[in-house]
């Protein structure tokens, strides 16, 4: 274990969170109905061939086999992949697992839509009907009801194969705040056996044939039920910094975060982060991948995005200090190349830099969760919870 409090607070960890980044099946892929996923292996034969040169420098291709990305003798990075371990493929229980939280029951979810149990106290307690109730792609739910909820009045409420009770409104016809406050009556509301996962607010702007999601999205995730990696943190006195929805997934405890409009601006924050004098840990989630290309099934657009992310990742190299540790993994997959729109059962990868990592495999990890526990042991923390530190592997421990 490192040196405890003399070092610790002086060092700085970065967890940044691919999201929807897989790398091929998990040992129960099939049970979620996700059997041939394999996001940036089907993604790689499909462009014919990835340009992640700087990804590939960190091992990502020793991983893997990745058109385009081949294995490099000599990486820069320790490298590996990760299982789920948790029940269920969305983003709540992937941060959570990172986090050190393994959930033995899925979240519920509704290939029929929401009951009237659930619906019928939503409506009175918001004074507005609901529209759709389905299961649905955002942009097309929007399509098709938009019109109906100008002349209305109404909520535009839908789910997916994820636990998300999802309320879309025109921003015109329905106040953002009166939006928010929707979302957050829902939360209330939906507790077990309806606890769904994430209540979503989804606005959205234009007209007929052109209407667009906007970056006010908000997330309201039900609590994790027992202590993270953040409340580890808190309870040592260590900064704790946010970057994209990673806030709303843990439902605000023990972080605030900047959210962001797109991955560029995350990255920027984060190199706000790591150019500034602050301490800490350092949460953030980039969301494009998952939530503009992989839930549409874009498969140029997912690639551009990660080509995009790599020609960054030499800046975020070039920022890390003596005392810096570097996480770049994901919380499930979400192929754009298979028939479905949603997340996938799927490992993770597990790349790991920093001036004192000793350039190692690291194998197939049995849970997300041995990130937290090796964020954890870096920060010297008593704090465990599920998972098993990777730092010796990489000479840091």
């Amino acid at each position: 274990m490192p040196a405890p409090s003399s070092s610790a607070p002086s060092r700085r960890a970065l967890l940044l969170v691919l999201d929807g980044v897989g790398i091929g099946a998990a040992p129960d892929t099939d049970a979620y109905g996700d059997t041939g996923s394999d996001t940036l292996g089907n993604l790689s034969r499909a462009r014919g061939g990835l340009r992640l040169p700087n990804l590939g420098a960190l091992g990502l291709g020793n991983i893997a086999p990745l058109d385009g990305v081949p294995p490099t003798s000599t990486p820069s990075g320790a490298f590996g992949s990760a299982l789920p371990n948790s029940a269920g493929k969305d983003s709540t229980t992937g941060h959570w697992e990172l986090a050190g939280v393994q959930l033995a029951r899925p979240f519920p979810t509704y290939p029929h839509g929401f009951p009237s149990e659930v619906l019928e106290p939503f409506i009175a307690a918001t004074g507005r009907g609901v529209l759709a109730n389905s299961v649905a792609s955002g942009t097309a739910v929007i399509e098709q009801y938009a019109e109906a909820q100008r002349q209305t009045g109404q909520w535009i409420v839908y789910t997916s194969a994820d636990s998300v009770f999802q309320i879309a409104a025109h921003e015109q016809w329905i106040p953002l705040d009166e939006l928010y406050r929707a979302c957050e009556i829902a939360r209330a509301q939906l507790q077990p056996p309806h606890d769904v996962s994430r209540v979503i607010a989804r606005p959205f702007i234009g007209g007929p044939g052109a209407y667009a999601r906007t970056a006010n999205r908000r997330d309201y995730s039900v609590p994790a039920p027992q202590d993270t990696l953040l409340d580890a943190l808190a309870a040592a006195g260590i900064d704790r910094h946010g970057v994209g929805k990673v806030d709303d997934l843990f439902a605000g405890r023990h972080l605030q975060s900047f959210h962001t409009r797109d991955n560029a601006e995350g990255v920027k924050r984060v190199l706000t982060f790591l150019d500034g004098q602050h301490h800490g840990f350092c949460f953030a989630n980039l969301v494009d991948f998952d939530q503009l290309y992989g839930h549409r099934n874009d498969e140029a657009g997912f690639a551009g995005a990660l080509e995009a992310f790599d020609e960054l990742l030499p800046r975020l190299l070039a920022s890390l200090r003596e005392d810096d540790l570097l996480i770049i993994t994901a919380d499930h997959g979400n192929d754009p190349t298979t028939p479905s729109t949603d997340h996938s059962r799927e490992r993770v990868p597990v790349l790991v830099a920093g001036p004192r990592v000793r350039p190692a495999a690291l194998g197939t990890r049995d849970s997300l969760a041995d990130v937290g526990a090796s964020i954890a042991e870096w920060f010297a923390l008593p704090w465990r919870g599920a998972g098993r530190s990777f730092l010796h592997a990489c000479g840091l421990a």
